[in-house]
């Protein structure tokens, strides 16, 4: 099966690839999990987070906003001993601040997929060249976020995280997932 770019012959890449990276998600706890990992991934290539994902499940709380948000110091500084997750402080006590902020939203569903307009977006990219880091959307969702109170959502996060949950489908024209997305 013809695969985007990006996708090398890793199994757990193929399979995120072929069937999350780039369908529309609307499930609140999917959602709050994927800005956890893409702030995670900062400055590291995804396959580095996508391969710590199942520990990071474990060690936060499953991605349970309420409990993560009540993480403390000391639980912090124990996954800072971790070796099945990136041990980034920094990170770390972002993905608490970012339960809290998560916490405060009336409706983090809908305020997420308003940044496209309530709809995904199908690209029609033809090669890696075509496919932008960061688009007025991402600003938008990035300013939106860093507002509400969240770290680790710059702009080319933001356009990540709305790649990987299908807010906007950018599987090049050549992929498989491209064809199979835009009957949806």
């Amino acid at each position: 099966m013809p695969r985007c770019f990006w996708c090398n012959d890793d199994p757990l890449y193929i399979a995120y690839h072929d069937n999350e990276w780039g369908v529309p998600q609307r499930d609140p706890r999917a959602l709050f999990e994927m800005i956890i990992l893409e702030g995670a991934q900062a400055g590291l290539s995804w396959i580095t987070v996508l391969k710590k994902r199942e520990r990071y499940r474990e060690v936060l709380f499953g991605f349970d906003p309420q409990r993560l948000a009540r993480m403390t110091d000391e639980e912090i500084e124990a996954r800072m001993q971790d070796p099945g997750i990136i041990r980034n402080l920094a990170k770390l006590k972002a993905a608490r601040q970012n339960a809290q902020a998560w916490l405060k939203l009336e409706d983090p569903v809908n305020f997420l997929w308003s940044f496209v307009g309530g709809q995904p977006r199908i690209n029609h990219f033809n090669d890696r060249g075509d496919v932008p880091a960061v688009t007025p959307e991402a600003e938008a969702m990035s300013k939106a976020l860093r507002k509400a109170g969240f770290n680790f959502v710059g702009p080319t996060i933001c356009y990540a995280f709305m790649q990987a949950t299908g807010m906007v489908m950018d599987h090049t024209v050549d992929c498989d997932r491209y064809a199979q997305l835009t009957r949806l």
